[in-house]
């Protein structure tokens, strides 16, 4: 990577609490640069959280369901230094457009673009920009923010979100496998019960009812982005690592 600086991507970072912020802390410790992304102008805060003595902050409003918008944000991290790290967080929760649970006979056609849009098309517009700067550097790490629904298990009216989280699986694996080659691993995150701002009361009693008896810290998941993004897992590619304080071991549920 030449003596350009490294840089780290975290997108749907906005959130003072969430786990988007969680991992662009994390990586600030290994990165001389970390760029984060959301769609309002919050996210100017979140970069000045990240900037320390050894790592700049630097946010830019990006709306990664849209390609133009994508395409112009990664124009601008071309003269940031040398992409090493992208982490696909942005998902489910976006200001002004939330989630939208509806079952599959009842959901509309443009209610399902919307939340394939949000949770996989974001994820596959970041890597695609990524890869062609990481494929010339010969290196990257990519983190896709996956979830348990979907791949493992799923809820009623979470047709639209289950379908694009589950797609995000075959999404890692198949990035990884294509740039293996150029030193470029790819893995992912499933996230159980994880509390943040906008979990809901619901949501937290499902986590209380896990094995570890508590919904997990998005801290859990950043310190394993870390992980993910390092030297010391480079023979680990196109795999999906589950966080969900085993809960998607449970045969029998009382809850």
């Amino acid at each position: 990577m030449g003596a350009s600086r490294s840089v780290a991507l975290v997108t749907g970072a906005g959130s003072p609490s969430g786990i988007g912020i969680a991992i662009a802390k994390e990586l600030s410790k290994d990165h001389e640069i970390v760029v984060v992304t959301s769609t309002t102008e919050r996210i100017y805060a979140r970069a000045k959280e990240i900037t320390s003595n050894s790592c700049e902050g630097v946010g830019f409003i990006c709306d990664h369901s849209d390609e133009a918008s994508v395409l112009d944000l990664f124009s601008k991290l071309e003269g940031l230094g040398a992409l090493r790290t992208l982490v696909n967080n942005a998902g489910m929760v976006q200001v002004g457009s939330n989630e939208t649970f509806l079952q599959s006979h009842e959901i509309e056609l443009s209610q399902w673009n919307a939340s394939i849009a949000r949770n996989l098309t974001t994820a596959m517009l970041a890597t695609r920009s990524a890869l062609a700067q990481m494929r010339r550097n010969f290196f990257g790490r990519i983190v896709n923010i996956a979830s348990t629904t979907g791949f493992i298990q799923t809820n009623v009216g979470e047709v639209a979100y289950a379908s694009a989280k589950a797609a995000m699986v075959g999404l890692t694996k198949t990035v990884a496998l294509e740039n293996a080659r150029f030193n470029i691993t790819c893995n992912a995150i499933a996230p159980g019960w994880i509390a943040t701002p906008s979990s809901t009361e619901e949501e937290l009693r499902h986590g209380k009812a896990t094995p570890l008896g508590r919904s997990g810290r998005p801290e859990e998941i950043a310190t394993l982005a870390r992980y993910l993004a390092s030297e010391g897992s480079s023979y680990l590619t196109g795999q999906i690592i589950v966080v969900d304080g085993g809960n998607s071991i449970i045969e029998g549920l009382s809850r």
